[in-house]
């Protein structure tokens, strides 16, 4: 009977924590009717988004809630956003999301479910826990934004492996031939992401090349016909040099790097 009347209590504790009215008004957020933090927001983008911060009611900075754009959506859900939650008093950082419609109130609504909140600032350890149950690990949006410059000025490719036009670093190439007989490489944009993978035959005289572009995961064949024979290997930039200047003005033209 004792451990009957136990459960019986502790369902009813349980019940009521999973009941909790969360109202949130005039920037004050409530829970069961105790007002427990006000939140400050800061409108970004000319309005269409914002940023958030949680005060404790002494104005004491808690919480700083940034739009997180780096993060991709699941595929065909635009119901929310992905926003950055540094915890500022207990010095830690997730991801959350955030519904797209009435952002604010679904930002009061997370805290205030949270119980993260104690003595007028955060509990470090229930910041753990709501980290651990309800924090999102979202795959980080790709950025294929290519360099601005002047695209008339010829492209030099340098010793470094670097790739320049008009002075500035558009990109980086490597070799990664496994052989003697088909030459492959990978480019990438001067953040380090690749964005092209090539393989020819044929050294400087290659009439066609096999790219695969990540960005659009297309693979195709092209041409780069010449009709100069060049007898020897280029340097010092890279023995296919002549090859890759003629694969690169594609690249560029197609706005690949």
């Amino acid at each position: 009977m004792k451990k009957l009347a136990m459960l019986f209590i502790a369902v009813i504790i349980v019940g009521h924590a999973f009941a909790q009215k969360i109202d949130y008004k005039n920037n004050i957020l409530t829970v069961d009717g105790k007002d427990i933090a006000k939140v400050n927001k800061i409108k970004t983008n000319f309005g269409l988004t914002a940023n958030f911060e949680l005060y404790s009611l002494s104005g004491k900075k808690l919480i700083i809630a940034v739009l997180a754009t780096d993060f991709v959506p699941p595929q065909g859900d635009n119901s929310f956003f992905y926003y950055r939650f540094t915890f500022l008093t207990a010095n830690q950082v997730a991801v959350f999301p955030i519904s797209r419609l009435g952002a604010e109130k679904s930002f009061a609504k997370l805290i205030g479910n949270a119980n993260i909140m104690a003595n007028d600032d955060l509990d470090a350890g229930k910041v753990t826990e709501f980290i651990a149950y309800k924090s999102m690990n979202p795959p980080i949006a790709a950025d294929y934004t290519v360099v601005g410059r002047d695209r008339g000025w010829p492209i030099e490719l340098k010793e470094d492996k670097s790739i320049n036009q008009n002075q500035k670093l558009i990109g980086r190439f490597k070799d990664v031939s496994e052989g003697t007989d088909v030459d492959s490489y990978q480019f990438s944009l001067p953040n380090g992401l690749t964005v092209v993978k090539i393989s020819f035959t044929g050294g400087n005289n290659a009439q066609n090349f096999e790219v695969y572009t990540v960005k659009d995961s297309q693979r195709q064949v092209v041409r780069i016909p010449t009709k100069d024979k060049v007898m020897m290997a280029s340097t010092p930039s890279d023995r296919n040099e002549i090859a890759l200047g003629r694969i690169l003005q594609w690249m560029v033209a197609k706005g690949y790097l």
